[in-house]
């Protein structure tokens, strides 16, 4: 047969050595074993056959928080191994399915070992952090910035990503592709393609019965296939935003007005808003925590709730959710933007400011209003002291704050002023860089970022650490307030974005999705005090807010709390999810 109609007949041996000298078995068994694998890489084969056995090594080798999370699910080997064997067929084709798609000769292979080292880096962060690679995830890890990038690095990343990807990277450089026309390739891969889905759905069928209640009761698994789930993920973050309509700016600050108590008014409210990080309401010594981790703030004698939860388990999730004036509901399900929080204020004419400690920024909540990095124009004995390149502890902020509230229009300052500030509290994993030597109570603590390497004594001492330094800068932000008392009626909230897993349940960090994260991640530390010119515009009884401490509360009550502190007038204010509505005027 010639050979041009050799290449183009269409056969099931196209995987096939092209011509291999015949060895008898003495050769064989006198060539090093080494030599003899490198051989079989190195035969041709066609792109198909490549990521076969690519999506079976994959599985193999980049799956094991899968596997551990079923055998945890299952209990005994006799439940959860046939679990295993079901999700091991799935995984497969799915990978076999998605890499279908770069079955070709020429140029994948690069591709291809990419695909590796980015089921090799999630499965590290899988195991180390107990996270899982589902779209809020990816857009969160999007979101991240340098220095937090450099937390998440360590030489166990790279350890990991090593033992994953040398095999394949090996076998890819040596594997030789069977060159074929792309007609001949294309029609080739639609038959695995197809061959690879029905084998999943016959298995699915096949196994429906063990796999149906397993996976609508554990919705995670999902996201712990890899690497389909990293790269599924990965992609809707990247391309959802392609299909969608282009989102309007509805506004929500039309007919805000200052009340009444502006117009006698004998000193302006200062109003500072503290946005925390990753603090978790079990871990405030006031809200009964064994440690004592918030003794700045108890002898401030401030009012602590014990029953606020969040409306995310992530920054990106949450920060514009507990400004927006829609609740959690509404707000995950809008189709277009809307004002928040800070435009309202600003259109009833106060002075507003909103202050970073993260280079990750307000995630759209300040782009409307006057807003700045607060380790932007340090000075240089302020910068050593406090900062670690451009990563500053908390109380980088409350330095040079006269003048940038002397800044402010003075106009809107003669009215009122709301400052927020935005805490790099008690992000992880690097909970050792949150505090300073001198607020180190809690010791030996973990001093790394992987902290599979930390006891959960070291890890719990490093965060509680943070919460203690956090309860540091709160009590000096109070005492800066009640400096500034002569000339403004002062009041502070603070309440954080998200809670953390410290290791409960093998969980560590956050950003676990809401559906079935655990409590930690959502139930948060939510804290107030009152100058007492505040108190008095406010017409605020203290006994009242003590006997509601224990009130259920989440992030959606924050919209509503602070326009009723301030005595802000607008369509969009809800007095029953105002916190402190029952407690102000004479009827408390």
């Amino acid at each position: 047969m010639p050979a041009s109609n050799a290449r183009s007949f269409p056969h099931a041996l196209d995987d096939l050595p092209l011509a291999a000298p015949a060895k008898g078995p003495a050769a064989a068994a006198s060539t090093p074993v080494w030599r003899q694998l490198d051989a079989w890489f190195a035969r041709p084969r066609s792109a198909r056959n490549v990521l076969v056995w690519l999506s079976l090594y994959l599985a193999l080798a980049t799956n094991w928080p899968l596997w551990n999370e079923l055998a945890r699910i299952g209990g005994a080997p006799s439940v959860y191994l046939p679990s295993i064997a079901a999700m091991a067929l799935l995984v497969v084709c799915a990978s076999v399915a998605l890499l279908s798609f770069t079955a070709w000769s020429r140029w994948m292979k690069p591709l291809w070992f990419a695909v590796v080292v980015i089921a090799a880096v999630a499965q590290h962060y899988m195991l180390s952090y107990k996270v899982v690679m589902d779209p809020s995830m990816l857009a969160n890890a999007m979101q991240t910035d340098a220095h937090e990038v450099h937390d998440l690095l360590s030489w166990r990343l790279l350890y990991h990503v090593l033992l994953v990807a040398a095999l394949p990277a090996w076998a890819l450089w040596r594997v030789r592709l069977i060159p074929m026309g792309v007609v001949g390739q294309a029609w080739r891969n639609a038959l695995l393609l197809i061959a690879a889905v029905a084998l999943a759905l016959g298995g699915a069928l096949a196994m429906g019965r063990q796999l149906a209640p397993l996976m609508r009761n554990n919705v995670h698994l999902r996201y712990m296939m890899n690497p389909v789930a990293s790269i599924y993920s990965a992609a809707a973050v990247a391309i959802k935003p392609m299909f969608k309509h282009s989102r309007k700016l509805i506004p929500v600050s039309g007919g805000a007005a200052l009340g009444a108590s502006y117009a006698a008014q004998a000193r302006p409210p200062l109003f500072v808003l503290v946005v925390g990080e990753t603090a978790r309401a079990d871990h405030f010594g006031l809200n009964g925590y064994a440690r004592n981790t918030t003794p700045e703030l108890a002898a401030r004698q401030v009012l602590s709730w014990h029953d606020v939860h969040s409306c995310g388990t992530n920054t990106l999730a949450s920060v514009p959710c507990m400004f927006s004036p829609l609740g959690k509901a509404a707000f995950e399900a809008r189709k277009d933007d809307y004002e928040n929080l800070m435009d309202v204020l600003q259109a009833a004419g106060l002075a507003v400011f909103w202050l970073d400690n993260q280079a990750g920024g307000c995630k759209g909540v300040c782009d409307r209003i006057p807003h700045a990095s607060a380790f932007d124009t340090v000075d240089e004995g302020v910068r050593s002291a406090l900062c670690e390149g451009d990563e500053c502890l908390d109380d980088v902020m409350l330095h040079g704050l006269d003048a940038r509230l002397a800044a402010l229009s003075a106009e809107r300052r003669s009215k009122g002023v709301v400052l927020v500030m935005h805490q790099m509290g008690s992000h992880g994993p690097a909970y050792y860089k949150r505090s300073s030597p001198d607020a180190k109570r809690f010791l030996p603590e973990c001093k790394t970022n992987a902290l599979a390497e930390c006891s959960h004594t070291e890890l719990v001492n490093g965060f509680d650490n943070s919460i203690a330094y956090t309860d540091r800068f709160l009590g000096k932000t109070i005492d800066w307030l009640k400096a500034q008392s002569k000339n403004y009626d002062p009041a502070l909230l603070y309440l954080s974005d998200h809670g953390e897993s410290l290791g409960e349940y093998g969980l560590f960090l956050h950003g676990v999705p809401y559906g079935f994260a655990p409590e930690v991640q959502k139930h948060i530390p939510m804290v107030a005090w009152f100058g007492e010119g505040m108190s008095e515009r406010d017409r605020l009884s203290r006994r009242c807010l003590e006997a509601g401490l224990d009130t259920p509360l989440t992030h959606d009550n924050l919209y509503h709390t602070v326009l009723g502190a301030m005595d802000v007038k607008t369509p969009s204010y809800k007095p029953a999810l105002d916190a402190l509505a029952s407690c102000r005027g004479s009827g408390a």
